[in-house]
């Protein structure tokens, strides 16, 4: 990439008028990392679209620092990299009053947000053995990049922009992945072919959603899984781990999140279902629960934490049946109660819903005499009488007592 006819930099950085377009962004740069493809693509992007405040991660010869420094629109430039005499070259050989150089291993010596980050990151795998941290991206080549992209939003205005460069050696769709999990929308700039490889420039930005919650004052925005009818995030809200949980664009439900929330918020009083925060017209948030799910509790566990904490499941399952409320999937809840420090949480009340005649109680029944289960209870010596069990949900649905409640209690 060489300059445009108007102007040419010197190897201070200082732009000067000048006509021969072919003298290079960095005439006598002889840092660890000179200048290659990748860097000359993405820096005819950085002069294009850097402005405001500018970070450059891993500015190695400097090239993109002094790209961005060149659009008028562009305050400061803070080009860090992880190697000292990288940064002790670039002090001695570029001096721009809007470039400040900054010793950093990515962003952990980096304060503030900013309106432009521009990344051009090792990403050979290091399965090739070149031992070279200025093109190695770890062992499959792109776990710099994961790194990065976890961590780029925390200093990424709500408008600001990324621009980053990767190659097919990196594994497109696996950067892609980490792209869309950080909940950032992206823009293939160009993509070009150079001997054994293709070169992508990619051009990101916080989705719309992620904007609204960061709003709200939610950090660390994480995609974390995925279900039917919803999608769920991760985040810190005031220092606390939180869950995100917003509707999931394939499905056709209508108002899910809506009856979850509202829910939620009445069965907490009930000490049921984890701590509702806060809501929106498309998403909640409440308190993550740090645990596991119920059957690979009780896979792990002993005889005395299994009992207490299926003891606990069905208290809850009456409290429901009382109110006259219906939480549904309870017969197979295996992604439905997650248990933590031996106390399980009801989660998902996306379908709940009132009914004269509730069954949770005798749902969790049925999941308690399945074969699968009863296998394993059975290796932890927890015989499981599947017909009493059966017959007394037989006797509890036609008279939902507390008295025939514990009679359920009493066989398990």
């Amino acid at each position: 990439m060489t300059l445009p006819s108007h102007a040419s930099i010197t190897p201070s950085g200082e732009e000067t008028s000048g006509s021969n377009p072919d003298e290079s962004i960095m005439v006598s740069c002889k840092s660890i990392y000179e200048p290659r493809e990748d860097s000359t693509m993405l820096e005819k992007y950085a002069r294009h679209y850097a402005e405001g405040k500018v970070l450059d991660i891993g500015t190695g010869s400097g090239i993109q620092a002094i790209a961005a420094a060149q659009n008028r629109n562009v305050k400061s430039v803070l080009a860090t990299d992880v190697q000292k005499g990288i940064i002790d070259y670039c002090k001695k050989n570029i001096k721009n009053k809007k470039i400040r150089f900054l010793q950093s291993d990515m962003f952990k010596n980096i304060k503030g947000k900013f309106d432009t980050i521009i990344f051009n990151p090792p990403y050979l795998p290091q399965e090739l053995r070149l031992k070279d941290l200025t093109i190695e991206g770890g062992k499959k080549g792109y776990e710099v990049i994961e790194r990065f992209l976890n961590e780029a939003n925390n200093f990424l205005q709500p408008d600001g922009v990324i621009l980053m460069i990767f190659s097919s050696l990196t594994q497109k769709e696996k950067v892609e992945g980490f792209i869309k999990n950080n909940l950032l929308d992206f823009e293939e700039l160009e993509k070009a072919h150079v001997f054994f490889e293709d070169i992508h420039v990619y051009l990101l930005r916080k989705n719309e959603f992620l904007k609204k919650l960061e709003a709200r004052g939610i950090k660390n925005v994480k995609y974390f899984a995925k279900g039917h009818r919803g999608l769920l995030f991760t985040g810190f809200y005031r220092n606390k781990k939180v869950a995100i949980k917003a509707k999931n664009p394939k499905s056709t439900a209508i108002g899910r999140i809506e009856n979850e929330a509202k829910w939620l918020e009445r069965l907490n009083k009930h000490s049921i279902g984890p701590k509702l925060i806060f809501t929106d017209e498309d998403y909640c948030a409440y308190g993550y629960i740090e645990g596991g799910f119920i059957s690979d509790f009780i896979k792990k566990s002993n005889k005395n934490s299994i009992k207490k904490v299926i003891k606990s499941v069905f208290n809850q399952m009456l409290v429901l049946d009382k109110l006259k409320i219906d939480k549904e999937e309870m017969h197979h809840p295996v992604k439905h109660v997650i248990v933590a420090k031996n106390k399980p949480y009801l989660i998902d009340f996306e379908r709940c819903h009132h009914t004269q005649k509730p069954k949770n109680v005798t749902q969790f029944c049925h999941f308690i005499t399945s074969k699968r289960l009863t296998a394993i209870l059975k290796n932890k010596n927890m015989g499981i009488d599947r017909e009493k069990i059966i017959n007394l949900a037989k006797v509890y649905k036609s008279n939902p007592n507390k008295q025939n409640f514990k009679k359920i209690i009493n066989a398990i």
